[in-house]
């Protein structure tokens, strides 16, 4: 992922001394460097975005389109080919375009209206542009140039006393307490710059983001005049605030120096997946910005002081099941050809146990549907496999839905209260908690409250159910008097059947059902035969909850109470990709899927500069509460994103030797994650070299030897003892993480401390041996201590340590 635009410091270098003219000396009806007439930017216009692969879909205002004249301009650096649309924050119609339509030449690209499904542009980039873009009539101009805009939004500072300017979030000099904090607590900031600065204010915004951060903003809660106090030949600004609601508020510095207004606000490193920069730590300095939405806050949360997760979670390993593709248990309730149905179509079946997923369009021979495809993984496969999952280290179980639904992946619900056949029976799953529980472990299942199948008992599109409990949109029409059809948002005035229902951002397979429908909530956690409270009476150890960024907050906050009530030590685990940091408040999850880390972790391994990383890690670990932290799902792979052995250069069929360094990245990756604070979590099948790349390859059978596979056992035995060594070390699974002891672009050296003991982490991801030297910690004064795991050296003179980290590896070093 793209972090900055770093390679345009020279282009801007050279701009400086035009950057003034650029504000001041163009007449307003002229373009920069011409004598083109300009115009005002399109009425109603809202800020329009590059989002694409290069910055996680997201809308950051580094990718934010400038109007200068008569058409938008936006400077970029970038390298290789990225997939990208431009949009508005909000995916709104009319504002968005996608797919590049033909007839333009190379470095012209005629985006076309975005329609639901539609894939984006793709163009292949080589440094830095400057994109300027226009429309001829609906259609989207994108024209790429060589770098020549001035954007105004990047003039530099040259003030002394504005350089001077000092803050870090995570330096107890310049804020305290550190990081997340309960409620009523009273919070101390301080600002450093030399003498100079005629007033510095504090300005507190509380954040308000709803859905995938489609709606992100902020309105400002107080401006504080810090107090001026001498520090030697520095002077200190304080300020203190104390914050009665929990939410998630931003801050940054308004400084007057020589009469103009400067911002002091949060730096631009990107955070995965996430909308909003800055990782926390030493901020940035920049001249005014017209737009308060552009400052770049850092960000305090403030939860509930009771908010409390489960004490197991932090001792937790999770074993990851896609089911039908984990282990087929009992072939007799195998789905069949002409038995079994995919909505309106039939359903194909692989014959081989390790054939590759179907893959519609690819010459494979399957047919033209996907997701109908099926292997025969079901719930006793888990039950036989219980002993070897155990036996790999994992104490908990997350598996995708098992409920009824017409798909392989059963996002699409058919009955919330009946285990899919092909999977097995409602007895079936209450005997797999407790065969589990025997060994103890945890199942944690997997649903989605946010939408259902359109093949299902509750909409029935298809009319594949019975006419006594008639679907909403039964045989493709509205049945306004099905006992269902207040769970969805259905519009009889229109013509064409998939615009008379909502389907999840425009899938016609998954209408969505409508959160605020006081029947959808009873069905859903609120009475006591509900599906929240039934599943976990039957011996669910708690629920991860799919696509909840789509879902109202009130809706989770009185779900979490149905989940705590029935089960007070029940785990509650939201799928969001970006920072999770508003759901982490008390009142509504638990944990996340940590894709944040998995990004950052991946990149890292595959070599990329190891302190982006950190930054991620430092993030997270100021952002959210300890409790949150400490349970964290940390995972490399999932069953929505390629496999981290195919994204660290071992795809299916790799050559030998690539698969070999391939496997030795994921062998770091695996012990960064094994040794962080948090849940690690091992999807099925990576633990012996399973590779795949998107959907559906990263959903492969596990390669059962019986079956004919060929796993990797040397590679599992890595695991095993990565995972042995988390159990053995109360410190690594409970230790707190200390700040960062070393960052350099290809060594990290961390230590988590539990008491008295200390662990000391090492990771290296150059192909050499790294030698760093560093001050002891102190928290490792005076103690002495031993390799854990891994080799290489730590030797100790006086107050200084040197440690030996060797090639792509690591190491942990502990005291007794």
């Amino acid at each position: 992922m793209w972090s900055d635009r770093v390679g345009l410091a020279a282009l801007m270098a050279a701009a400086c001394v035009h950057s003034a003219l650029a504000q001041t000396a163009v007449p307003d009806n002229l373009a920069q460097g011409s004598n083109t007439t300009c115009s005002a930017a399109p009425a109603g216009m809202p800020p329009l975005y590059l989002r694409g692969s290069m910055n996680g879909w997201t809308a950051q205002d580094d990718f934010e389109f400038f109007w200068d004249c008569n058409a938008y301009y936006l400077n970029v650096n970038l390298q290789g080919e990225h997939e990208f649309k431009l949009a508005d924050a909000q995916w709104s119609a009319g504002r968005s375009w996608s797919m590049a339509v033909s007839g333009a030449a190379k470095e012209v690209l005629l985006m076309a209206p975005d329609k639901p499904g539609v894939p984006g542009a793709k163009h292949s980039f080589a440094g830095a542009h400057t994109l300027r873009l226009t429309w001829q009539g609906a259609t989207a101009q994108l024209q790429v140039q060589a770098p020549h805009f001035v954007d105004p939004r990047q003039q530099p500072v040259t003030d002394p006393v504005a350089l001077s300017l000092h803050h870090d979030s995570r330096d107890l000099a310049y804020r305290r307490p550190f990081g997340a904090v309960p409620q009523n607590q009273t919070v101390h900031w301080a600002l450093k710059a030399l003498p100079g600065v005629q007033q510095a204010t504090l300005v507190l915004d509380v954040r308000r983001l709803e859905g995938n951060q489609e709606v992100l903003d902020y309105r400002n809660l107080t401006r504080i005049n810090m107090q001026r106090t001498s520090a030697g030949a520095h002077e200190l600004f304080k300020a203190r605030y104390r914050f009665k609601d929990k939410a998630i508020y931003g801050y940054w510095f308004e400084v007057l120096i020589g009469g103009v207004k400067y911002v002091y606000q949060n730096n631009a490193e990107p955070i995965y997946w996430t909308q909003e920069k800055g990782s926390g730590g030493l901020g940035q300095v920049s001249l005014p910005i017209a737009q308060d939405r552009r400052v770049r806050r850092f960000r305090i949360t403030v939860h509930d002081p009771a908010f409390k997760v489960p004490a197991w979670a932090q001792d937790v390993v999770y074993y990851y099941i896609f089911p039908e593709r984990f282990r087929n248990g009992n072939p007799a309730n195998d789905p069949k050809v002409g038995e079994r149905k995919y909505q309106n179509h039939g359903i194909e079946v692989h014959g081989r146990w390790n054939a590759q997923p179907f893959k519609p369009g690819t010459g494979d021979g399957s047919d033209a549907h996907y997701n109908n495809d099926f292997f025969g993984g079901d719930l006793q496969g888990i039950i036989a496999k219980l002993d070897d999952i155990r036996d790999l280290g994992a104490n908990a179980i997350y598996m995708t839905p098992v409920f009824k639904a017409a798909s392989n992946h059963k996002y699409d619900t058919a009955d919330y209260h009946q285990i899919d056949p092909s999977f097995g029976t409602n007895a079936d799953f209450t005997r797999l908690t407790q065969e589990a529980a025997k060994r103890g472990i945890r199942i944690i299942p997997d649903a989605s409250l946010n939408h259902v199948g359109a093949d299902s008992r509750y909409f029935d599109r298809f009319g594949n159910y019975s006419t006594q409990d008639q679907g909403a949109f039964a045989n493709g029409r509205i049945q306004a008097d099905s006992p269902y059809a207040r769970w969805f948002t259905l519009d009889a005035s229109q013509a064409e059947p998939d615009k008379q229902f909502k389907g999840w951002v425009g899938v016609s397979d998954l209408p969505e059902l409508d959160k605020a429908s006081p029947s959808w909530r009873k069905f859903a956690y609120g009475d006591k035969d509900s599906v929240t409270r039934s599943w976990l009476r039957q011996g669910a150890a708690g629920w991860r909850m799919d696509v909840a960024p789509w879902v109202p907050d009130d809706f989770w906050r009185e779900w979490r109470q149905a989940v705590k009530q029935t089960r007070p030590d029940a785990i509650t685990i939201a799928e969001t990709w970006f920072d999770a940091s508003k759901y982490f408040l008390g009142d509504t999850f638990d944990s996340t899927m940590n894709y944040v880390l998995r990004n950052a972790l991946l990149d890292f391994a595959n070599g990329s500069d190891a302190r982006k990383w950190v930054a991620n890690l430092e993030h997270l670990r100021e952002a959210y509460p300890p409790q949150a932290f400490h349970a964290l799902m940390n995972l490399l792979s999932s069953h929505d994103q390629a496999r981290a052995l195919h994204v660290l250069g071992g795809p299916i069929g790799a050559a030998p030797e690539a698969l070999q360094q391939a496997k030795q990245k994921l062998r770091l990756a695996t012990l960064v994650q094994m040794t962080l604070p948090g849940s690690p979590t091992v999807y099925y099948g990576d633990e012996v070299g399973l590779s795949g790349g998107d959907d559906p390859y990263n959903r492969m059978p596990y390669p059962w030897a019986d079956q004919g596979g060929q796993p990797d056992l040397a590679l599992r035995s890595d695991f095993k003892a990565l995972l042995q060594l988390r159990q053995k070390r109360a410190v690594l699974r409970r230790g707190v993480l200390l700040a960062p002891l070393l960052s350099t672009p290809h060594v990290v050296v961390l230590a988590r401390q539990h008491g008295k003991q200390v662990a000391l982490m090492a990771y290296n991801n150059s192909a050499q041996a790294q030698t760093v030297t560093m001050d002891v910690p102190p928290a490792l004064r005076g103690k002495s201590g031993a390799l854990w795991w891994g080799s290489g050296a730590v030797a100790v003179q006086g107050q200084r340590m040197t440690l030996t980290v060797p090639p792509v590896g690591g190491w942990v070093w502990g005291t007794p």
